[in-house]
C-alpha cells in the first residue's frame, strides 16, 4: 500500500556538499588511542514516500485519487558501541529507531486510505576515520542493518484494506559520512548524515535519511597524570690542604678527563619516526656514551625524553617516556649501570630548546618538522660525579 523511494534532490545536496567540504579540508598529522568508545545520536529522520505508486494502487482497484498528504518526516536516534583498531579504521555496532512514516490518500468514489510504517533494527558497521587538525576529524562508515518494519493501514468508504498491519525484517545497506571534534581525551562529538536501506514492509526498497548530532565517551582515554621525580644534589666535596713536603714528587700523569654533566643526544638520530625502538645508527651513539660511563662513580643518571610540540600531548607523554626508558635500558645493558641509578621520565614538547617565534605555523609541513628537530631529544645528565 505505501512506497518508500530514493531521496529527494535535497537529501542528496546535503551528502555532497559534505564530502566536497571533507575533500577540501587540508589534512595534518594527529595521534588517536585505539580502544573501546559508546555513544548515542539524536536526529531528524526523513523519507520520500511515492505518492505515484500509491495514486497508481488505488487506480488498479477504480479508485481516482483527489489528493495526497504525505507524514515524511520524523525525529530518530540510536545507540553504539565500537572499537578503533587505530587512527584510520574502526568498526561500530548499534541500536537505531527512525521513526514513523505516513500517509493519508483521498478518493473518488469517497473513501481514504491511510498507513504509515514504523523502523528501528540494528547495524553494523566499518567506520574509516581521516584525522584533520589535532582534535577535528572526518569519517566514513559502510555497513549492514537488520531492519524491523511494521505498517498500520485503513480504508475508510470505498477502500478496503486487505492486510492492514504488514511486517518486514531484512537485511540491507547502510552509507554514512560525519565529523567529530575531540573536547578532551575521552569526550567527543559528532555530526553526521547516514542513509539506510529499508524494505516498507509491503515487498517496496527504500531510503530513510537521518541527520543526528551526539557525543562519544572513549573507554580509557584519560590523560595520565606524569610522575614526580626525585632530584638528589649533588654532594659538597670540601678540599684537603696537602700536606707540607721538602723533596717535590714527580707529577702525577694526567687524570682523564671528566664526562659531561649532561650529553644531549638527538631523537632523529637515535630512533625512527614515531617509534621507541633504538636503531642500529642509534646503538653506536649509546655505545660510546656507555663506554664513557663504565668506571666512573657518580650518585644517578637522570634520562629525559622531549619531544616537540607537533601531535597531542597525551601522545607525546607516551612516546618521550618510551624513548627515555629504552636509552635507560640500552645504558644498564651495556655499560652495567645498576638500573636502581637510572631517573627517567618523558615530558612531551613542554620543554623545548627551540625560541619563541623560531618555528611558526600550526600547519604540519617538513620544513616545521625541521625547523622543530632540535626539539626531539633524549637528555642524560650525571649527578653527584666523583
Amino acid at each position: 500500500m505505501t512506497h518508500m523511494k530514493s531521496k529527494s534532490v535535497s537529501s542528496a545536496g546535503k551528502l555532497s556538499l559534505l564530502t566536497l567540504a571533507l575533500m577540501a579540508a587540508p589534512l595534518a598529522m594527529a595521534q588517536y588511542d585505539s580502544g573501546w568508545y559508546a555513544g548515542a545520536n539524536y536526529g531528524v529522520t526523513e523519507a520520500t514516500i511515492d505518492d505515484d505508486r500509491i495514486t497508481s494502487g488505488l487506480l488498479g482497484s477504480g479508485l481516482t485519487t483527489t489528493s495526497i498528504a504525505d507524514d515524511d518526516r520524523d525525529r530518530g536516534y540510536k545507540l553504539f558501541g565500537g572499537y578503533q583498531y587505530n587512527k584510520y579504521l574502526g568498526v561500530e555496532a548499534g541500536y537505531f529507531d527512525l521513526g514513523r512514516f505516513g500517509f493519508v490518500a483521498n478518493t473518488v468514489p469517497a473513501g481514504t486510505l491511510s498507513g504509515d510504517i514504523k523502523v528501528k533494527g540494528f547495524n553494523l558497521d566499518l567506520v574509516g576515520t581521516v584525522p584533520v587538525t589535532e582534535r577535528f576529524s572526518a569519517f566514513g562508515r559502510v555497513g549492514v542493518t537488520y531492519a524491523d518494519t511494521d505498517g498500520t493501514f485503513a480504508g475508510t468508504g470505498a477502500v478496503n484494506v486487505l492486510d492492514p498491519n504488514p511486517s518486514a525484517r531484512d537485511t540491507n545497506l547502510k552509507v554514512g559520512l560525519g565529523v567529530q571534534y575531540a573536547f578532551t581525551e575521552a569526550l567527543s562529538v559528532r555530526a553526521e548524515i547516514e542513509r539506510y536501506r529499508i524494505n516498507d514492509a509491503v515487498g517496496n526498497k527504500g531510503d530513510i535519511d537521518l541527520a543526528s548530532v551526539g557525543l562519544v565517551y572513549r573507554f580509557g582515554g584519560k590523560t595520565p597524570t606524569p610522575v614526580a621525580q626525585t632530584y638528589v644534589p649533588a654532594p659538597v666535596v670540601v678540599a684537603q690542604a696537602p700536606a707540607p713536603v721538602y723533596v717535590a714528587p714527580p707529577p702525577p700523569p694526567p687524570a682523564p678527563a671528566p664526562m659531561p654533566q649532561k650529553v644531549t643526544l638527538s631523537a632523529d638520530s637515535l630512533f625512527d619516526f614515531d617509534s621507541a625502538t633504538v636503531k642500529p645508527t642509534g646503538r653506536a651513539e649509546l655505545d660510546k656514551l656507555a663506554a664513557d660511563l663504565r668506571g666512573l662513580d657518580f650518585d644517578l643518571i637522570n634520562v629525559t625524553g622531549h619531544t616537540d610540540r607537533i601531535g597531542r600531548q597525551a601522545y607525546n607523554q607516551k612516546l618521550s617516556t618510551e624513548r627515555a626508558e629504552a636509552v635507560a635500558n640500552y645504558l644498564v645493558t651495556s655499560a652495567g649501570i645498576p638500573a636502581s641509578k637510572m631517573n627517567v621520565k618523558g615530558v612531551n614538547g613542554a620543554d623545548p630548546v627551540t625560541k619563541p617565534g623560531e618555528c611558526v605555523g600550526t600547519k604540519v609541513t617538513q620544513a616545521l618538522i625541521a625547523c622543530l628537530q632540535p626539539d626531539r631529544r633524549v637528555d642524560i645528565e650525571v649527578t653527584g660525579q666523583r
